[in-house]
């Protein structure tokens, strides 16, 4: 494989796809060996109704990192502020960034190699783990899409554009490390 950087989003369910492909161990433990001799890895999941985790945890927990089986955020309507989550100042990933958008999301359990990145009222919502010389960042929800960064349905105080160029330039310095 000569990618440096392997974007995993959404599994798919059964619900959703005829055949799905679920994670497996063999699969798991090639990717975790591509991110041990330094791949970085990137996992945007997704909540319990809309994605497979209990498979998908068997690539995860190999990091330190579980997607638990919740939805968090449920936002109704236009009722923007409950998918808030505020950036701290002096964020390593995120620096340009004060506040995201995600709804219904997977909340994440972290342990060693792991290190939580983002917490809101307790929950973890983004986790990094460095596994080797390889760096995993993980979140329960494919967030960066149109209708979240192109400016046109978020009120400007969500800065999920912003973040997303953050993201970019720090997952180029991990390839980079």
């Amino acid at each position: 494989m000569k990618s440096n950087i392997y974007i995993i989003v959404d599994p798919d369910t059964e619900k959703e796809t005829e055949q799905p492909h679920f994670m497996n161990e063999t699969h798991a433990q090639q990717i975790a060996q591509w991110v041990d001799r330094g791949g970085v890895l990137v996992l945007f999941l997704n909540d319990s109704g809309n994605c497979e985790i209990k498979k998908f945890n068997m690539l995860a927990q190999k990091f330190g990192i579980t997607f638990n089986e919740d939805s968090r955020n449920r936002v109704k309507g236009n009722e923007f502020q409950t998918g808030a989550i505020p950036i701290p100042k002096g964020n390593i990933v995120f620096p340009n960034t004060s506040k995201i958008y995600i709804k219904e999301i997977s909340t994440l359990q972290v342990k060693s190699p792991a290190q939580t990145l983002i917490q809101d009222h307790g929950d973890t919502i983004i986790a990094t783990a460095k596994y080797g010389k390889g760096t995993v960042f993980a979140i329960g929800d494919p967030w960066l899409y149109n209708e979240y960064t192109d400016g046109r349905k978020l009120p400007k105080e969500y800065e999920n554009f912003t973040a997303a160029n953050d993201l970019v330039k720090w997952l180029f310095k991990q390839v980079n490390n």
